[in-house]
């Protein structure tokens, strides 16, 4: 099991891109999938997308992101891609409502982030969760799921 103990750099880098590119036509490049949460650890054990398992053991000061190149070698790649994050997206009825919604996310330590009118909320737990947070404002009509007409 490989141990992979920093970040090379990215995919973005032109460089790199260009390696990725060529071992990419002949399939040699692994992805991992990491959730928002597990971005946040320095030690983790994954597996890739072709079934290799590996330990990832980062130093502090480096932080795992979408396309972040854990291995680079002739023979192949291991890049880190992030998981499709799920939001809970609530539209205030007026601005008070927003800044009280606001103020409960702030508290709550939720990651959110605005979209013109909506709150969007990130899920890192069952969105059940989320909602009973939140129950009074929708019970009280000051705020919907933005998905709701």
């Amino acid at each position: 099991m490989p141990t992979l103990v920093k970040i090379l750099g990215f995919a973005s880098d032109p460089a790199i891109a260009e390696q990725l590119h060529q071992l990419g036509h002949a399939g040699r490049v692994e992805y991992v999938t990491l959730s928002h949460e597990d971005t946040k650890r320095h030690r983790l054990r994954v597996e890739t997308d072709r079934g290799t398992d590996c330990s990832i053991a980062l130093p502090r000061d480096q932080a795992l992101s979408d396309g972040a190149v854990l291995a680079l070698r002739p023979d192949r790649a291991i890049v880190v891609r992030m998981a499709e994050e799920r939001w809970l997206r609530l539209r205030p009825h007026d601005t008070a409502a927003g800044l009280e919604l606001g103020y409960c996310c702030g508290n709550l330590h939720w990651r959110v982030k605005f979209d013109a009118d909506i709150i969007a909320i990130a899920l890192e737990g069952p969105e059940r969760d989320y909602l009973e947070r939140v129950r009074h404002f929708i019970d009280s009509g000051r705020a919907r799921r933005a998905d709701d007409r």
